[in-house]
């Protein structure tokens, strides 16, 4: 069905789509420490304190909003921290105070705390914030990779001349692209027993496109399943008058995988890749 060539196609896959802005998102990871900074430099007080127990009791019955912050300096987002020992379970709130001070002076004890603070092991509570931000940041990578090839995908569709909710729209349903434009896209649900939901939409004066995007840096089960998966959407599509499914993907990740792949290119004309869209591809595929 095609004349395109697999393996040169393959081969021009990439390793990675990562921006600058994929490894810590610095304003995120700032706000967050500016909205606790206060609490932060009232705590700062503890550092190098010969009576941190003491101290701390008095901080806390004088600004009990510091509270908020000590789940943060244990790398923990919950306002609710779980811990147990021999002497029992305890569910602290950092939000407000369920237990007596002294139960959290335990807590501040047994967690390392009050020893961090005390003996200096930090010198200032808002840079070790900073830095346990964007510790946790880091953790928020893998959404950001996921989102990366579809935000790729939209700019290449925005320079074709498509515009946001008028020719162009973002995560829609089955149902809502039956209800908006009348066609009966049964045969894509199931007869209406899944529920499927494209990426993006592409409407023109002749055809109605429902889009996929993905790249796979590593290897794994989930490509063979997508790749199959996709076969058969495509295969159903081409039932359908006035519909037609499009996907693009890339990565290396596809070379582990690249059988099941192969049979999915090899049946469907409109799978393309980053390179594809580089040399103009959705000006000829959405007519």
């Amino acid at each position: 069905m095609t004349n395109r060539d697999f393996d040169k196609w393959l081969s021009k896959f990439r390793a990675s789509i990562s921006g600058y802005d994929y490894y810590i998102d610095f304003k995120k990871v700032v706000k967050n420490v500016e909205d606790i900074k206060v609490e932060l430099n009232i705590l700062n007080s503890l550092i190098g304190s010969k009576n941190i127990e003491e101290d701390f009791e008095k901080i806390v019955m004088k600004y009990p909003e510091t509270m908020t912050c000590i789940p943060l300096l244990l790398a923990v987002r919950e306002d609710e921290i779980y811990a147990q020992d021999d002497e029992g379970a305890f569910l602290y709130d950092f939000k407000q105070m369920n237990y007596s001070v002294e139960q959290y002076k335990v807590f501040m004890r047994k967690t390392g705390l009050f020893d961090m603070i005390a003996n200096h092991l930090v010198n200032n509570l808002v840079d070790y914030a900073l830095g346990v931000e964007t510790g946790l940041d880091s953790n928020g990578r893998k959404n950001r990779g996921g989102h990366q090839m579809e935000d790729l995908v939209e700019k290449y569709i925005v320079a074709a001349g498509f515009k946001k909710d008028e020719s162009y729209f973002k995560e829609m349903y089955l149902k809502d692209i039956e209800k908006r434009w009348s066609i009966d896209l049964s045969a894509l649900s199931n007869q209406g027993k899944t529920t499927k939901r494209f990426d993006f939409v592409i409407k023109t004066d002749k055809m109605i496109y429902g889009i996929e995007t993905n790249f796979y840096s590593g290897s794994g089960s989930k490509l063979n399943e997508t790749a199959r998966s996709y076969k058969m959407l495509s295969q159903e599509a081409d039932m359908i008058d006035g519909f037609t499914f499009v996907w693009f993907t890339d990565g290396i990740g596809w070379k582990s995988a690249r059988g099941n792949l192969r049979e999915t290119f090899e049946v469907m004309n409109t799978i393309y890749s980053i390179d594809d869209m580089e040399q103009g591809i959705m000006k000829k595929v959405f007519l």
